[in-house]
């Protein structure tokens, strides 16, 4: 069985495959293997099903990311996920189906979770920080040059999923990773100045956080918050920010919360949830749901009624804290 560098190295055209919801991780991961593989003389597409959300677009070179897949690749290499829910809108495309399952796949990824694609892959699935961190690994294990755009990419990746290196996902592995991202020519003050920019947001989509703010729910006394997202908002508003990142992480600094939960809601019946968490239950939780993710950030996806999800995610929330409090004390 072909080991990840050798399916890299011997393949000549590679796509690069996104999840249908980007994230910082995502973007910049893919983009510094396309400056990793580029420069091992590999031609190096990148994928994903939907557009790049604009918050995200401080990550130079986002819009070498194509919405159509280049079925003459040799190799598909799919980054930050091993979930077939979170590849829904790419498995959905019958030409982008067929290509996984006849060709070689490689994941890499950072989410521990037990894979659940349908199609036949090779997994590089390690613990760590960022998606970036492992590639970060399998490229110097191999001694593939990474120049200072993939390494300033694969920083801005670490940074993105780490909020700046603060989460308790950070090792000191991480840090060293970071350290030698740095002397290949990455700037973390760069990187934070060009976020900072696209992070500024419209009156108008402060205003509409100010009402987000005013909707949240708290549920059991308090220990979960929950915001409702309905269809019209996200057609409204998505375009400039992503709503619910407007405020799930402030949520969690309300006294007492510690699960936060954004709920969207579409018009054909899907329902998506992000979770974070400040006690470690956010991947458990998204888990009776057919999701995953990290302890402290993941998200899953159902096809029900919001008024019937509500109470089972707050049902399942009450068991999920009940038992990490359980096992606290008896640890």
């Amino acid at each position: 069985m072909s080991t990840p560098a050798d399916m890299i190295q011997n393949a000549t055209k590679i796509v690069v495959v996104q999840a249908e919801n980007p994230d910082g991780d995502s973007v910049a991961s893919s983009l510094a293997l396309e400056e990793i593989l580029a420069d091992m003389g590999k031609e190096v597409s990148l994928y994903a099903p939907v557009e790049i959300p604009k918050y995200l677009r401080y990550i130079q070179g986002w819009d070498r990311v194509e919405n159509t897949l280049d079925t003459k690749a040799d190799v598909a290499i799919i980054v930050d996920t091993s979930a077939d829910v979170l590849l829904s809108k790419v498995l959905e495309a019958p030409e982008v189906r067929h290509f996984l399952e006849t060709h070689p796949v490689l994941v890499i990824d950072h989410h521990t979770t037990e894979p659940t694609l349908s199609f036949s892959h090779t997994a590089l699935i390690e613990e760590a920080a960022a998606t970036s961190e492992v590639i970060y690994r399998l490229a110097h294990k191999n001694d593939w040059g990474i120049n200072p755009a993939a390494a300033e990419h694969l920083l801005e990746a670490i940074l993105s999923d780490s909020l700046g290196l603060s989460t308790e996902s950070v090792t000191p592995e991480t840090l060293r990773v970071a350290a030698d991202l740095v002397e290949l020519g990455a700037s973390p003050a760069v990187i934070e100045g060009r976020r900072k920019q696209f992070m500024k947001k419209s009156a108008e989509i402060l205003s509409y956080k100010g009402e987000l703010i005013c909707r949240i729910e708290y549920l059991l006394d308090g220990r979960l918050a929950l915001i409702h997202i309905p269809w019209e908002e996200i057609q409204r508003y998505s375009d400039q920010y992503n709503p619910s990142v407007l405020v799930l992480e402030e949520m969690l600094f309300v006294e007492g919360v510690q699960v936060a939960v954004a709920i969207k809601t579409y018009p054909d019946g899907k329902i998506t949830g992000k979770i974070r968490a400040s006690t470690p239950v956010a991947e458990t939780l998204a888990g009776y749901f057919g999701g995953g993710g990290h302890k402290y950030a993941a998200g899953f996806r159902v096809y029900e009624e919001y008024d019937t999800i509500v109470p089972e995610l707050t049902k399942t929330a009450d068991k999920t804290l009940e038992a990490y409090d359980n096992d606290t004390a008896t640890s």
